[in-house]
């Protein structure tokens, strides 16, 4: 939970996501890594990239990296 009083709506998103991330019982911090970033140009459009580290990627495993 959160270091301040432990309550969840004192929690960031950050560390919401985290909290969720990692409650499992296998859970690991490698699953509270960051899966994508994101960038926003000044005309206001926002890329998403999926990140190198993720280990899982969106799609079709048998089609990519050719």
């Amino acid at each position: 939970m959160t270091k301040n009083t432990g309550h969840v709506d004192d929690m960031s998103d950050d560390e919401k996501r985290h909290d969720q991330l990692t409650t499992a019982p296998k859970a690991s911090e490698e699953d509270a890594a960051p899966r994508i970033h994101s960038t926003e140009k000044s005309d206001g459009v926002t890329r998403i990239d999926v990140a190198d580290t993720a280990v899982v990627r969106p799609g079709n495993p048998d089609k990519q990296g050719a």
